[in-house]
């Protein structure tokens, strides 16, 4: 088959914060696709506001890299940047959808980590090259040989006995991201690469990265990976296409993913230089651009030709592991925030939204008109989908997140996350022990003599939600904990929650120093003086494992009466301020976070007590 020499399309995926957006910066500054006095920011393809504050990527994004090789000939490296959270997989599979081969990035220290895993899995299902970056090789605590040894052990692990075993045979690259350097020879632990840029990078990816194949006068077929949209265009698909040519101004079978064929016109096409896209004229096997012109298209669909019509396969990711129910502000506050969408029509319009672009959620109907439960990977993956909301002015109320169940053979089933800690010896037997009272079991230690051991566990996800920080807070903030999806496990039964009850206001006003002096003694408080809080909303947390009303607006009452000892100063602790994240966390089954522009608070679902009684005696009986 003929094949297109000029032009590389490929994956960079690795564990998160492990250097793939700083090796994509390094890659477009070394082949001149920034002017000399263009201001660029760090991690370029980071683009969000939340993953500049995060220093996480949530998107998978695409740039071109075009770069002139050592003979001369320039070569086009179309580069998916994808994320390395494990919550945000249905972007990786997007991705690998895109590319003919993947550069699996590994930390010089802390070698493959569960999302590792899970990328690579995906890609040797897919059969495709893989080249291994070993990067960071300039930290102080480099282990590389090791690294690569524990690498190929990964691969040894999830190649099936009867597959081909050519997958080991992977080129090995030595680089340091930050410095834009690589090497092909294996630098010293904790040294430089030999080369002085990335040319031996450029170089690997143009021998190893199979160039895209195509058939003579096939007609078109082009996928539909990803969407974006543009102020004057509207919305944008971006399309890889496989077979043919495609041409601004054209018509072109639009194959929906319901079976339906619909003929549509190609008016602008976008090719991606850089982080700029540019008009073009066309587009074939193998380029990757943005096409304008339809605008009900989806991901999955197929641009295919108008008079021979053939839909690819849809892309498929795996299936929603945690659940959040999320509907409107029912809090006695609601409206009184910088919120302007507060009616159940624009949050649902506004779900309905995000599935158009985000191929790992679902949003399915509840018992109550104006709440729906959403669905994603994990607790992050969604918690990111309402801090967006929050920020467009949004005011939710959100549930505590749950486990999604399967019914296997007649028994229920539920998800069971593979976790891998990083933490120094003395808190092993701590870690073990909060680990073991949520049903984990260690599948494996590792202790490599540095005073940090390493242990894998397998955890039902139930067993996840609000363990990072008490496990933070066990480990004083020294551990380091990573879980992806391993499969489906029969039930495993019940959990043990948080061990802390909740403080609960149990009336309307304003917080007053002189009650929350008082009652200090009895848990930690969330809220600060003067806060306007109402009956039902949790103020603190329990020292005890039971929930206790408190008065929390009491004020000190005036005499006429002086005396020496009347004004005692005492010491107000301040309030521990809880991210979105972290009240998701601390939630229990009966309780809720109220989300508005300017607030986070956390209520009871059930406000006032005789309420909260009558739930608690018809869920007894």
């Amino acid at each position: 088959m003929p094949v297109r020499n000029d032009l590389r399309n490929v994956a960079i995926v690795a564990h998160v914060d492990h250097g793939k957006t700083t090796l994509v910066d390094a890659m477009l500054w070394q082949s001149g696709a920034f002017g000399a006095h263009q201001h660029v920011d760090e991690r370029a393809m980071d683009s969000g506001d939340l993953e500049r504050e995060k220093g996480i990527t949530i998107l998978a994004k695409n740039t071109a890299v075009r770069h002139k090789m050592a003979n001369g000939e320039q070569m086009t490296i179309n580069i998916i940047d994808t994320p390395g959270h494990a919550d945000f997989g249905g972007e990786v599979e997007r991705g690998l959808s895109m590319v003919d081969a993947i550069v699996l990035l590994v930390d010089a220290s802390e070698g493959p980590l569960p999302q590792t895993r899970f990328v690579l899995r995906k890609a040797l299902a897919r059969k495709m090259p893989v080249i291994l970056v070993v990067n960071k090789v300039d930290r102080p605590d480099a282990r590389i040989a090791e690294v690569v040894d524990e690498t190929y052990e990964l691969f040894l692990d999830l190649l099936d006995h009867d597959a081909d075993q050519s997958a080991l045979d992977f080129p090995v690259v030595y680089a340091s991201a930050r410095a834009g350097r690589a090497s092909l020879t294996q630098p010293a632990d904790g040294g430089m690469p030999d080369s002085e840029d990335l040319e031996p990078l450029f170089e690997t990816i143009l021998n190893n990265v199979p160039a895209p194949e195509y058939t003579e006068d096939a007609p078109l077929q082009a996928h539909v990976t990803n969407l974006d949209a543009s102020p004057f265009l509207g919305r944008l698909a971006l399309v890889r296409v496989h077979e043919g040519t495609l041409r601004k101004g054209a018509q072109v079978a639009w194959c929906k993913h319901d079976g339906s064929i619909e003929r549509v016109k190609i008016t602008e096409l976008l090719v991606t230089e850089a982080l700029e896209r540019v008009p073009g004229d066309s587009a074939g096997p193998g380029d990757i651009v943005a096409i304008a012109g339809i605008p009900e298209i989806m991901i999955g669909d197929t641009l295919a030709d108008a008079e021979n019509p053939k839909p690819l396969p849809l892309i498929t990711v795996d299936e929603p592991a945690i659940s959040m129910t999320i509907g409107t502000n029912t809090s006695p506050l609601a409206g009184r925030a910088k919120g302007t969408k507060v009616t159940a029509r624009l949050v649902k319009d506004r779900l309905d939204k995000e599935l158009v672009g985000n191929v790992s959620i679902k949003v399915l109907p509840t018992e109550r008109p104006d709440a729906w439960e959403v669905q994603g990977r994990g607790e992050l993956a969604l918690a990111i989908l309402v801090e967006q909301m929050r920020r467009e002015g949004y005011e939710l109320t959100v549930g505590k997140p749950q486990v999604v169940t399967r019914e296997i053979d007649g028994k229920r089933h539920e998800p069971v996350e593979r976790l891998t800690i990083d933490c120094p010896e003395e808190y092993l037997g701590t870690v073990t022990q909060l680990l073991a009272v949520r049903k984990g079991r260690m599948e494996q230690m590792t202790n490599h003599g540095t005073g940090w051991v390493r242990m894998e566990f397998l955890v039902p996800a139930r067993g996840l939600i609000g363990f990072r920080t008490e496990f933070l807070t066990d480990t004083r903030g020294t551990g380091i904990a990573h879980h992806v999806f391993e499969g489906y496990e029969p039930w495993f039964g019940e959990l043990r929650t948080r061990p802390s009850g909740s403080l609960v206001a149990d009336r309307s006003g304003a917080a007053t120093s002189y009650a929350m002096i008082n009652l200090q003694e009895r848990g930690t408080m969330f809220v600060e003086p003067t806060t306007e809080v109402y009956e039902g909303m949790i103020v603190g947390e329990n020292s005890r494992s039971d929930d206790m009303d408190v008065n929390i607006t009491k004020e000190k009452k005036m005499t006429n009466v002086r005396s020496s000892t009347a004004d005692e100063f005492e010491k107000l602790v301040p309030a521990r301020k809880l991210s979105l994240e972290q009240s998701l966390e601390f939630c229990r089954e009966d309780e809720c976070v109220e989300v508005t522009p300017d607030a986070v608070r956390m209520r009871k679902v059930a406000l006032t007590q005789i309420e909260r009684s009558k739930l608690g005696r018809k869920n007894k009986n």
